[in-house]
């Protein structure tokens, strides 16, 4: 027996079958409720359920702590409906209703760009292109049936050739094949757009843009789209690693300084090594956001990295910056390695 979930405040409804999460059952019906990871991890889908019980599957308890249950919240890529339920949830924009196409790719480039970070160029058959908005990522998939989930780096404007950013994993199956196997003129199968990680350019207040490690593609693809756009909202950009060489692309982020007036970077290592000759930021990079913007309220903040750079985000920005809830907008980084069971574990 389905179950009837009616969202507010838009008061649109559909219908859930058993076993089914919130999110597929909405994106099944048209409805574009916010996700980023699909894993329960990142916290993207956030809502809250203000009738009727779910079950909460695996959402990860540093995206959703006991607190947040008790205060009726959920993670609507993993909680299932147990009855009818009544959920305040934002629906996205309209432009949302892009065709999710799977597609070949060649591979048209490999470049590595760090010891353990591969830059992909993927080139579509002539006659196809893949329509995304700037964040959003794809799924690769394996000839096993499981899926790998990389960001899209470039901005939409640039779809010529779809750019991924890869960091090697120990232990990672694909990731392996990429840095020891892979090749250019090698074809792939690729799923998407997925993620409701994008610019909102719908907004006109300044933007403060946190990465860490790879993290940086789908920002690197809201700015280079912002710029596209010629946005003149302020955009300071904080990107984090652990030693110099981890801000691969820091002299292309640095000519966006130097190009544009509204536009500031921030690198910060967080173990920078005696041959970096490190002179700049320390320490957690969502920490050197703080220090700088201690305010957030009239802030719109895009974060992308490790579930646990993710939420402390979250955390300290909404609860220590006053940043307003809504305006997080995040995609969490699941690094996927052979110990993962679950066949659409990502990055």
């Amino acid at each position: 027996m389905a179950f009837k979930i009616t969202v507010q405040p838009s008061q649109h409804t559909f219908q859930a079958e058993p076993g089914e999460s919130v999110l597929d059952a909405a994106l099944r019906h048209g409805l574009m409720l916010p996700y980023g990871c699909r894993d329960g991890a990142c916290g993207a889908c956030r809502g809250k359920v203000l009738s009727g019980s779910v079950d909460h599957g695996k959402a990860q308890e540093y995206a959703l702590g006991q607190a947040d249950r008790d205060a009726g919240l959920a993670l609507f890529c993993c909680a299932k409906a147990q009855e009818d339920l009544v959920i305040e949830a934002r629906e996205m924009r309209s432009s949302m209703e892009i065709p999710v196409k799977t597609l070949p790719a060649r591979i048209e480039k490999m470049a590595l760009a760090a010891p353990d970070v591969m830059i992909l160029e993927l080139k579509l058959p002539a006659k196809e292109r893949l329509q995304f908005l700037a964040g959003q990522y794809i799924d690769i998939l394996l000839k096993d049936g499981r899926r790998r989930t990389f960001s899209l780096a470039n901005a939409p404007h640039d779809d010529t050739r779809l750019q991924l950013h890869i960091r090697r994993v120990p232990g990672g199956q694909f990731t392996h094949h990429v840095f020891t196997a892979m090749k250019e003129r090698d074809l792939l199968r690729i799923n998407g757009p997925h993620g409701s990680f994008f610019l909102r350019e719908d907004s006109d207040k300044p933007m403060l843009l946190v990465a860490g490690g790879t993290g940086f593609a789908p920002i690197k693809a809201v700015i280079e789209h912002a710029i596209a756009e010629n946005q003149q909202r302020p955009m300071t950009l904080y990107w984090g690693g652990r030693r110099r060489e981890d801000i691969y692309l820091s002299d292309l982020a640095e000519s966006w300084a130097r190009a544009h007036s509204h536009f500031h970077f921030v690198p910060v290592l967080s173990e920078p090594a005696p041959e970096d000759r490190w002179t700049g930021r320390t320490g957690f990079v969502h920490a050197a956001a703080m220090q700088d913007f201690p305010d957030l309220s009239g802030h719109q903040v895009y974060v992308c990295g490790a579930p646990v750079m993710v939420a402390a985000a979250r955390r300290d920005f909404v609860g220590q910056c006053r940043l307003p809830e809504d305006e997080f907008i995040a995609d969490s980084f699941e690094f996927a390695s052979e110990a993962h069971a679950d066949p659409t574990a990502q990055r």
